[in-house]
């Protein structure tokens, strides 16, 4: 079932100003799911990897009806066309992310608010312009026509999928973020879809679990970039009756590194397939970058 409500979003005016717009998006109701449930986020063009976690789900007997992606299916890597092209064969549920909705608006920008002149501004140009040239017509028509958000009842549980947050779909949310910043967007998703026990997110792609007045947030993490741990695995989840497992995802990096080769992306997120190591470490929260971790 498909449902209409009011997302509250801060835009900017033509004078740079913030103002704040309500903007109607889609949520869809699932009803009630049997099984396990496969929960992954930003395929990021990384085909290589979205065939890994179709793959996994195959193993585990889990149908297309059970998998849901966070939104982002294209990004930084090299197969955009062809990442699109093998989840809708699939036919898993997938929530709009930031990338679909700027592609779907034939935008200019990936549309996270990246500070000018930051690692993450510059790198995006070059992988949102290779992005923005192939994916086609057909393609931005099937995005434009994603929900906004995903609601389930499993297990006796209700669960809302949601790409980074309902006040903000670019929104970074980390695991050490402020309590205050979990309450806000629960808060947002509850008065949208009704109270809820789970909160599955991606964007940020770092994967983390964390607990907030009663209700669950996760990050099922991302299968198209590690999560600067410098190892090449990436993440998915796994809700179960037992509650929700983060899994690693093995896949051939070495291919996908050789495709954004062959696309020309050679900024520095090809490299990270292999090192396990983000270029654009400044998005991260200082006590997240490898830095801090390698003072500590």
């Amino acid at each position: 079932m498909v449902q209409q409500f009011l997302l509250p979003d801060w835009v900017m005016g033509c004078d740079g100003r913030a103002f704040k717009e309500d903007r109607v998006q889609e949520m869809q109701d699932l009803g009630t799911l049997q099984g396990d449930v496969l929960l992954f986020g930003g395929p990021y063009s990384n085909l290589q990897a979205s065939e890994a976690v179709l793959g996994e789900a195959a193993e585990r007997g889990i149908l297309a009806g059970n998998a849901i992606c966070t939104g982002d299916v294209t990004a930084y890597c090299g197969q955009p066309r062809e990442t699109v092209a093998a989840l809708r064969a699939w036919g898993c549920v997938v929530v709009a992310g930031n990338c679909e909705v700027q592609l779907a608006a034939e935008a200019m920008d990936c549309g996270c608010g990246f500070e000018a002149g930051t690692a993450c501004d510059l790198l995006s140009a070059g992988w949102f312009a290779h992005v923005s040239r192939e994916v086609d017509v057909a393609a931005r028509v099937w995005m434009a026509g994603l929900p906004g958000m995903v609601v389930f009842r499993h297990a006796g549980r209700r669960v809302a999928v949601i790409h980074g947050g309902v006040t903000e779909i670019a929104r970074f949310i980390w695991e050490t973020s402020p309590e205050a910043v979990f309450a806000e967007e629960v808060a947002a998703i509850e008065a949208a879809a009704g109270p809820v026990d789970m909160v599955v997110a991606g964007h940020s792609g770092i994967a983390f679990r964390r607990e907030v007045a009663g209700v669950m947030w996760v990050n099922a993490g991302v299968i198209g970039m590690p999560p600067h741990n410098g190892l090449q695995a990436t993440s998915f989840a796994i809700l179960s009756e037992n509650g929700i497992e983060i899994c690693d995802l093995r896949y051939d990096a070495r291919e996908a590194f050789a495709e954004m080769q062959r696309a020309g992306l050679t900024q520095g997120y090809d490299r990270a397939l292999l090192s396990g190591y983000w270029p654009s470490e400044d998005v991260l929260p200082s006590d997240l970058r490898e830095s801090s971790r390698a003072s500590g």
